[in-house]
């Protein structure tokens, strides 16, 4: 059983790896559905209440809520799968978590980019790079994440992969990582 979590700022690319697993057929659980789900549950747009919702939800349940609510999902893959892949960690209390849930066989993986860059692809994405459509810019998420404590969970990570090169070659390190270890992935970084 290996349970991988990924963490990383809004456009490293933690979709993307999250795409590799589906295609390999890897159960995925995303942390994200869990504040959807919240939100929905609200009456709140997920598209313009995400954050709100993933801050009110730590509030109100402390800053593990979001984990704590996706832990018997992840559980429940296990039941059928050796390895599930989890997207979307934002802070190192959730790190913690899932450490003493799973202990040496969770494994957290940062995926990491240039500001620059992740504002290009959610740009390319449709996604607020910028406030002009009312939404939140890339700096505001940025702050917001770290703010959950994104940045030490991404220094608690047992392995960085940079995306910084093509979409395939990123692929092509995920699926290293999925189907080799985490040895595959540092031994081509």
């Amino acid at each position: 059983m290996t349970v991988i979590g990924i963490v990383g700022l809004p456009g490293s690319g933690k979709s993307e790896a999250a795409t590799v697993a589906a295609d390999l057929d890897i159960p995925v659980v995303t942390m994200g559905d869990v504040i959807r789900a919240e939100c929905r549950d609200r009456g709140l747009d997920p598209a313009t209440h995400h954050g709100g919702v993933a801050k009110a939800l730590r509030e109100e349940n402390g800053p593990a809520a979001i984990a704590e609510r996706s832990l018997p999902v992840i559980e429940s893959e296990l039941d059928a799968a050796d390895t599930v892949l989890v997207d979307g960690i934002r802070s190192d209390t959730e790190v913690d978590r899932f450490e003493d849930a799973f202990g040496e066989d969770f494994l957290l993986v940062s995926i990491e980019a240039p500001f620059e860059e992740r504002a290009e692809r959610l740009d390319l994405r449709g996604r607020d790079a910028s406030a002009e459509d009312g939404g939140e810019s890339l700096d505001e998420r940025d702050e917001r994440e770290l703010g959950f404590g994104m940045g030490n969970a991404m220094k608690m990570a047992d392995l960085a992969i940079e995306n910084t090169e093509s979409l395939d070659a990123f692929h092509d390190r995920v699926r290293a990582l999925l189907t080799k270890g985490p040895a595959a992935v540092t031994d081509n970084q």
